[in-house]
């Protein structure tokens, strides 16, 4: 694996943001938020934290190669 055996906080950040966007547009909600929750952010958040998310992360490397890693492996394991 290319990189931290975890979510780097630069590719939590680009995950929530982009999945906030995306509900925000009208798409569904994986979990059921609490019911204080209307933000999308803290809808995504929620996402993230549930472990439900079917998002793959690109590892990129200087010399062009990458690798595709599904976000299940570097969240971390209860």
């Amino acid at each position: 694996m290319i990189g931290p055996p975890k979510l780097t906080r630069f590719e939590k950040a680009r995950i929530v943001g982009a999945r906030a966007l995306q509900i925000a547009m009208g798409a569904p909600v994986i979990v059921k938020p609490s019911e204080n929750v209307s933000n999308p952010i803290d809808i995504a958040l929620q996402e993230l934290e549930s472990k439900n998310l079917p998002i793959t992360i690109r590892r990129t490397l200087p010399d062009g190669t990458y690798q595709d890693i599904p976000l299940k492996w570097l969240l971390p394991k209860d």
